[in-house]
């Protein structure tokens, strides 16, 4: 399912990330890359705040909706 949409305050597991090669690199540096865990903290306004090991995120819907998670 995309992260838009997934339950807040589960920890999921990254599947699949859905956008070019430049934004895949920014986003691995970051630490979201293909089986690591996130959490979904909330979601308001159309962005998406997560945590990615220790620290949190904003993502904007159209990124948010690029990256798979199980």
């Amino acid at each position: 399912m995309p992260l838009i949409v997934a339950p807040i305050g589960t920890e999921l597991t990254v599947v699949r990330i859905m956008t070019d090669d430049k934004t895949k690199k920014h986003l691995e540096n970051l630490g979201i890359t293909i089986t690591s865990k996130i959490c979904v903290i909330s979601q308001s306004g159309g962005s998406t705040i997560c945590s990615v090991k220790d620290g949190r995120l904003a993502l904007d819907r159209n990124l948010a909706t690029k990256i798979l998670v199980a």
